[in-house]
């Protein structure tokens, strides 16, 4: 048994006023240290859901697995009218830093959040260190906008199953099928202890609404590469080999191969973290030893 192991994790409900709500984490790793890393999970998932993926880091490291808007425990706003898509996810985590971090951190996250994570450290460069991206969500200009057609996602995403008697019945429908097929028990446990929350009639719902997670993967409005560009620190992107939702598109050969490192990882899906959870673990250890180029 690891030191890790004797570390529980910490909730935490941190106030963003400005941002007007408040935003949750999953603390891990000692307090008494500056924040190390924050990870942001994929759309319609929750910080919790990778909790035994990063926990056995947290002997060394201090972890923030956040709940971005609309997710999990969070309370920030999440009106699907006229939202500015997922800039503001970015400026939640930068408000997020703002408070909680003493200087620059390594910011990974999966999929939409490993997304958040390179456009904030393109809007604010001073404040991350290193970036670790899991599968994150690369599309090229033609497949965004209002023009762009609707993604197959969007209609899996409102077709989702809201309500369950229990969490314990959400987990036996979800346990080996579907999206969750490559999923660890754990793992999948975690999602659902988060993923759900009771209601006034005694059942549970989703805290990420259907309707929520259709508008984020229908609110692409973002430049990822001109993202990759402009930021300042070293960056390390793990790629799934199957029905990745990085498009490399060519583009890859126009960044800064000093700087910017990108894998595909044989045998892999978009869940490549609950899939290759030893590969996350040794790639945030190492990105969290980097340092930014001044």
């Amino acid at each position: 048994m690891t030191a890790a192991s004797h570390i529980q994790p910490l909730e935490r409900l941190i106030p963003l006023p400005a941002r007007g709500g408040a935003m949750a984490a999953l603390e891990m790793g000692p307090g008494d240290r500056p924040v190390d890393i924050v990870f942001s999970h994929a759309n319609g998932f929750n910080g919790r859901t990778y909790r035994s993926i990063l926990q056995p880091l947290a002997a060394d490291l201090r972890i923030l697995a956040v709940d971005l808007r609309g997710h999990g425990a969070s309370t920030l706003p999440a009106a699907i009218e006229g939202r500015a898509g997922w800039m503001a996810f970015r400026d939640d985590l930068l408000a997020l830093l703002e408070a909680v971090a003493d200087g620059p951190v390594v910011l990974a996250g999966h999929s939409m959040g490993g997304t958040t994570s390179l456009l904030a450290a393109a809007a604010d460069p001073g404040r991350v260190r290193a970036l670790a991206l899991f599968d994150p969500v690369i599309f090229p200009a033609e497949a965004q906008g209002p023009s762009a057609p609707e993604s197959p996602l969007v209609a899996g995403a409102l077709r989702r199953r809201a309500t369950f008697p229990s969490k314990s019945a959400a987990y036996e429908a979800y346990l080996g099928r579907g999206a969750f097929k490559t999923w660890a028990p754990d793992q999948l446990a975690d999602y659902v202890a988060a993923g759900f929350r009771e209601t006034e009639a005694g059942d549970v719902t989703l805290t990420c609404t259907p309707a929520w997670e259709a508008s984020n993967f229908r609110t692409h409005n973002y430049d990822p590469w001109a993202a990759f560009h402009t930021s300042r620190c070293p960056i390390r992107v793990l790629r799934a080999e199957v029905a990745s939702t990085f498009r490399l598109d060519e583009r890859e050969a126009g960044l800064d191969a000093d700087r910017i490192a990108i894998e595909t990882v044989p045998g892999t899906s978009h869940f490549l973290p609950m899939e290759r959870p030893d590969l996350v673990r040794a790639t945030l250890t190492a990105t969290a030893e980097l340092r930014a180029k001044a």
